[in-house]
């Protein structure tokens, strides 16, 4: 059942029925197809085939209707792709052992489960951001991290901008991730030889003469990783988060 009337949200009638403010468009008998089922249908075609396979015309072949029909509750590819990204991340899960934890890992946990449901669901990553986020549960996502930066002190725009930050880091590394994962299975190449031959090239490409810089990098065998999973993402999230800890204190420092 819809939700009472809100007033005019400036959402398209299929975001507002992703709101549960519309039951279904038009009138008459109640159709087989649904909203659900059309975006269920494109999530399973963009994660076997990719995003560039999701059209209006291929996912109504899938469903063996009409393309006109996808009409009556989408009207356009681009409104089909939110509604996408808002069903493939899911709500948000609760907090592990709850919210009475520090910010800092609150904040933490929300940043490695948004990054792992975009690594499940890498097809996300390819569709195109075109404004900010108005589908209940990308807004439950920005909920959840504004939340966990509640006890903080800091100001209203101060904790969305760190949430922007913090999603920022999130997605690039997610994207890079997808990028050298997609790259590689074009390839053939298992990753440690694919590593092997990145190396090998620099190290014959480059010198102490001419990059006395990637010298050492490669001389200190960082390549080799640091024994901790996903260290690139985990210093990352952890510099930013020391800075914000810095920020945080000096709010309650007296002033000299």
């Amino acid at each position: 059942m819809a939700k009472e009337p809100v007033g005019d949200t400036g959402l398209p009638a299929s975001l507002e029925m992703a709101w549960g403010l519309r039951e279904r468009p038009g009138k008459g008998p109640r159709p087989t197809l649904t909203l659900t089922k059309i975006v269920a249908a494109a999530m399973a075609l963009a994660a076997a085939e990719g995003m560039e396979a999701v059209s209006m015309g291929r996912v109504a072949k899938e469903l063996g209707v009409s393309t006109m029909s996808l009409y009556r509750y989408v009207t356009a590819k681009e409104e089909l792709y939110i509604l996408m990204a808002d069903a493939g991340v899911g709500l948000p899960p609760e907090p592990a052992g709850g919210e009475e934890r520090g910010w800092r890992e609150l904040i933490s946990e929300w940043a490695y489960t948004q990054r792992a449901v975009l690594m499940a669901n890498t097809w996300i990553l390819r569709i195109p951001i075109t404004g900010a986020p108005v589908s209940p549960n990308q807004l439950a996502w920005m909920e959840r991290g504004l939340a966990a930066l509640a006890g903080t002190g800091l100001e209203e725009g101060e904790k969305i901008s760190t949430i922007i930050l913090i999603g920022g880091l999130v997605r690039n590394e997610a994207v890079m991730a997808a990028d050298m994962m997609d790259a590689m299975r074009k390839s053939g190449v298992a990753p440690d030889v694919a590593m092997s031959q990145y190396l090998r090239t620099l190290r014959l490409m480059t010198g102490p003469d001419t990059h006395p810089a990637v010298t050492r990098l490669l001389d200190s065998e960082a390549f080799a990783g640091s024994g901790e999973p996903d260290f690139q993402f985990a210093f990352g999230l952890g510099r930013i988060l020391d800075g914000l800890a810095e920020l945080i204190s000096s709010r309650s420092r007296p002033t000299p």
